[in-house]
């Protein structure tokens, strides 16, 4: 693809003039450019990439963050996003949810700037890695939503009790609580987070209502909760006319429960891998989730490697995976996005450290 367009992309346009999402000569007049601009004062990705700066509250994070260089592009051999801006709109909107308490009143989806920026990151290392450019187009709708379980995220109830578990050494994440408390019924680890834990959390002044229970299932219900949001997003996905695959729910599913994915298609695993390693790559880098969500001070980029290193290690990441991303990674291909999460420059020093990442992917 010399001219970095995706004919996946170019049908999904025609898509959308089809089912009326497409102005009028979108599909001849506005071709995708292998470039992503992301404009300060706007906090939009435009042009090929973008949502409209609308489409995002003031409580929401920014794509771009204040302190961030008035102009930062990102060049590659194609298109990072391959969604137009008006699906991408239409499919963030998929991560609001009605508020429990207050009728009428709607929780912004927390999570959609870093749904993005992950999503640009996963097309291009499964690019790199020679998938076929209409799974590509399917690829990037699932990693655009690949957080929506996430969905009514609280972030101070949540931050809290999950800065208590972080603190007392609880387990987070399902496969992690099932390793510690093999007892555990399957599916069932909200409910043991809840007895084991909620008098203390309780006399920590976090009262176990309902909703602080939803918080607790957000992580260690992750599968449970997914199913319930898809029954709403997959029908919606199909009303936009994208396409829906199981597979993608399974490339979902993956970082919390491996073990669904033992009998899958390599192909499907290798971009659950992806998903993984650069969701994670995102979430190190991501100034906004260090504060709300792991209580963390500073971000740094050898603590992101030396955690992917460990996920490849036990065998959730592999090697071509991630060979791929240190070389994307080497290259600068995600400088602009990496500094989006950080919201501001990369240092001197991280740009070196970023640029040597290729010498490791031999190893």
């Amino acid at each position: 693809m010399s001219d970095g367009t995706f004919p996946a992309a170019w049908m999904l346009r025609l898509q959308e003039q089809r089912s009326g999402l497409g102005a009028p000569g979108a599909l001849l007049d506005t071709p995708f450019h292998p470039t992503i601009f992301c404009t300060h004062p706007a906090w939009s990705l435009t042009a090929a990439a973008g949502v409209y700066a609308n489409e995002l509250s003031e409580t929401d994070e920014p794509l771009l963050h204040p302190g961030s260089p008035p102009t930062m592009s990102i060049r590659t051999s194609s298109s990072l996003l391959l969604v137009s801006r008006l699906l991408v709109a239409k499919l963030m909107r998929l991560y609001d949810y009605p508020h429990p308490s207050k009728p009428g009143v709607v929780i912004r989806g927390y999570d959609r700037a870093h749904a993005m920026r992950t999503a640009m990151m996963c097309t291009a290392v499964a690019e790199r890695l020679g998938h076929p450019a209409d799974r590509l187009v399917d690829y990037q709708v699932t990693c655009l939503l690949h957080d929506v379980s996430r969905a009514g995220l609280d972030r101070r109830l949540f931050g809290k009790i999950w800065s208590w578990a972080k603190a007392h050494g609880v387990p987070t994440r399902p496969r992690e609580w099932r390793a510690k408390y093999p007892a555990t019924p399957y599916g069932r680890e909200t409910e043991a987070f809840v007895s084991r834990y909620g008098s203390e959390l309780e006399a920590a002044g976090i009262p176990m209502t309902a909703w602080a229970k939803e918080q607790i299932e957000i992580r260690l219900g992750h599968a449970r909760r997914l199913r319930r949001r898809l029954a709403i997003v997959k029908p919606a996905v199909r009303r936009l006319g994208l396409r829906w695959a199981s597979w993608m729910s399974d490339v979902m599913l993956y970082y919390y429960y491996p073990e669904k994915l033992l009998n899958a298609k390599p192909w499907v695993k290798q971009l659950a891998e992806i998903l993984v390693a650069c969701e994670q790559l995102e979430a190190y880098s991501n100034r906004r989730r260090g504060r709300d969500y792991y209580a963390r001070m500073q971000e740094s980029f050898p603590e992101a490697f030396a955690y992917l290193d460990r996920l490849q290690t036990e065998g959730l990441i592999g090697k071509p995976v991630m060979t791929a991303l240190r070389e994307l990674v080497a290259e600068g291909k995600f400088d602009a996005v990496l500094e989006q999460a950080r919201g501001r420059r990369l240092t001197d020093a991280e740009r070196r450290y970023l640029r040597g990442l290729a010498q490791g992917s031999a190893s």
